[in-house]
């Protein structure tokens, strides 16, 4: 089974496919103007706080405040609140916790007002983007995430993950944690740690604590607002998360992503820096790869399955629906009961795939077409359960229903990504009409003439629709050599099917866009 993780750089970031077989299996979006992501720690500020909820409302400088609930304050709150105030009034507050008298635990069953007051200075951690008309989700009990270990300042616990199903495997990594660890640190055992030796935990244990180290000493500075710790990139996090020895491609269209990724890996896994490639094609990388033709057909309202069914999914605030219909395969099978079975089943696999693939969470519900036996009902909730193993997200899922209904709960952290597979045509605002292309093509050529006479340009690149790209360039003398001889300047064209027939953009002898 092969991996690879394609990643696109654009103008707002950068986009993140994750292929396995080919298949594209998850998607994300990193703007480089999304400040408030999972894992972030800021100082925040005490705005409100709410008796009735039993929650304090939390200034980290987005336009909402952030909500913290009591029950996300953790037993140990109050050390972290006494270790914040010293932080922030003496300047020799030691990062490693050495010595550090811990505060008592707080009674699970109390009030947020014995703990928070308002315009208190307070260490939080971000465990919900801003989703909807919400703001933030908060936490105090703060983790930092290696690619073996979970590092979690004011504890002393070593716990192993639960897929580590090896008794002995367990008490070893147990074991090895508890006797590296520094003093009030707790470690959370991951699940790829397993079978690795101390020399690469205790790597892992080193980095968490200088990101730590790091991040107390911009405390020390910090007014409230301040990110303290930030999580790394979008496309570094899947890597520390995902990578393993299935990967056998990472592709990168930019060089200086590609520089930080390999730094990255290096730090990491060195043995993976030789599967890290600069793609420098003049065919975008998503196309290569049949990125985006997968993305069309991924996001719309119906999405097809093999052999003629198809997914209907619709979306309210708070609930999920996906409705799996046989399409022209109920008259491929002998009976009714079979042909539901193997729809259900292949529905089962692409109901998994779409819940990573548009990072959907909240609660799912998927109507499968009905199945009177009770055994072929339990294959496809097995068969469900089985392909979501590989989902990073907590889930839980519910067998179905004498009525074919199944629940499926999952995680959500962030936004649910949705793209838009229909669209008012930009070119014709949805009235059926558009300039005529020659008109379009005048329009270029002004602009092109107006940028290598009246601003004299040296060098410049236009993109646009391959069917205007075609009228410039096709013929014994073509248009763009007419201009060449002309200007006595050679213009770079490229055609771009992701753009409308009407749009085009130019770039200068620098690669900065000067007209769109």
């Amino acid at each position: 089974m092969s991996n690879e993780l394609i990643i696109n750089s654009t103008q707002k970031g950068c986009r993140i496919a994750l292929l396995k077989n080919k298949q594209l299996v998850e998607f994300h979006q990193e703007e480089d103007g999304n400040r408030f992501n999972v894992g972030d720690i800021y100082l925040g500020s005490v705005k409100k706080v709410v008796q009735g909820l039993n929650a304090a409302f939390i200034d980290i400088g987005y336009e909402k405040d952030a909500f913290l609930h009591y029950l996300d304050l953790g037993p140990q709150v109050q050390s972290l609140n006494k270790f914040t105030k010293l932080a922030l009034t003496r300047s020799n507050t030691s990062a490693k916790l050495t010595g550090f008298k811990h505060e008592p635990d707080i009674n699970k069953l109390g009030k947020i007002s014995q703990v928070l007051t308002k315009n208190q200075k307070i260490l939080v951690q971000v465990v919900k983007e801003p989703i909807s008309t919400k703001g933030p989700r908060l936490s105090c009990e703060l983790s930092l995430a290696g690619r073996y270990l979970v590092l979690v300042p004011f504890s002393n616990a070593v716990n192993v993950s639960k897929r580590i199903g090896d008794s002995n495997e367990r008490k070893r990594l147990s074991r090895l944690i508890s006797s590296i660890k520094p003093e009030n640190f707790g470690v959370i055992i991951r699940t790829v740690a397993e079978g690795k030796d101390v020399k690469e935990l205790d790597k892992d244990l080193t980095n968490l604590m200088q990101i730590w180290t790091d991040g107390v000493k911009n405390l020390k500075k910090a007014n409230p607002r301040d990110k303290v710790i930030g999580e790394m990139n979008r496309a570094n996090s899947i890597l520390r998360d995902v990578l393993n020895e299935s990967f056998d491609n990472i592709v990168v269209d930019e060089r200086e992503l590609y520089d930080e990724i390999k730094s990255y890996l290096v730090k990491i896994a060195p043995e993976k820096e030789k599967i890290l490639k600069l793609y420098q094609s003049r065919v975008k990388a998503f196309e290569a790869f049949s990125i985006e033709k997968q993305l069309k057909m991924s996001f719309g309202k119906s999405v097809s399955i093999a052999n003629g069914g198809y997914l209907i999914i619709e979306h309210t605030e708070a609930l999920h629906v996906i409705d799996v219909n046989s399409g022209n395969k109920s008259n491929q099978e002998d009976n009714q009961e079979t042909t539901a079975l193997k729809v259900n089943l292949q529905a089962a696999e692409e109901v998994a795939r779409q819940l990573r693939l548009r990072d959907m969470g909240g609660i799912i519900v998927v109507d499968f077409i009905d199945m009177r036996r009770a055994e072929n009902r339990k294959k496809v909730y097995d068969r469900i359960k089985e392909v979501m193993k590989d989902d990073r997200s907590k889930h839980t899922v519910l067998p179905l229903s004498k009525f074919g209904l199944m629940q499926i709960t999952r995680q959500r952290v962030r936004p649910e990504l949705n793209i838009a597979t229909r669209e008012v045509c930009p070119a014709c605002n949805g009235t059926g009409q558009i300039s005529a292309a020659i008109s379009i093509a005048d329009e270029v050529e002004k602009t092109i003439d107006h940028l290598l006479t009246a601003q004299n340009e040296k060098k410049i690149t236009v993109t646009l629709h391959p069917y205007i790209h075609a009228y410039f360039t096709k013929g014994m003398i073509s248009k763009r050599f007419k201009w060449y001889m002309k200007y006595m300047k050679w213009v770079n064209l490229i055609e771009d099917n992701s753009l409308a027939l009407t749009e085009y953009s130019v770039l200068n002898g620098q690669g900065e866009l000067i007209e769109t």
